[in-house]
């Protein structure tokens, strides 16, 4: 049973992320688990990184963290 210091402080740590679920086929699924642990990595961080990878090959720029939500493509 977890207390309520614990909870709040999951709360705290949990607001600043965002959940996203992805949907692969089985087959696909075993061949990037396989990936991810090939160099020692989890699932969601082989994802999370080749995310930021291909960003950075296509030159995609993130908006600044002053709260624009509009991308700066040039």
């Amino acid at each position: 049973m977890s207390t309520d210091a614990k909870r709040a402080g999951n709360a705290r740590y949990l607001a600043k992320f965002k959940t996203v679920a992805t949907r692969l086929p089985l087959e696909e699924y075993e061949q990037v688990k396989a990936a991810a642990a090939h160099v020692g990595e989890s699932v969601a961080g082989y994802i999370v990184a080749a995310t930021r990878e291909r960003m950075a090959r296509d030159g995609f720029t993130p908006p600044a963290a002053d709260g624009d939500d509009q991308p700066d493509n040039g």
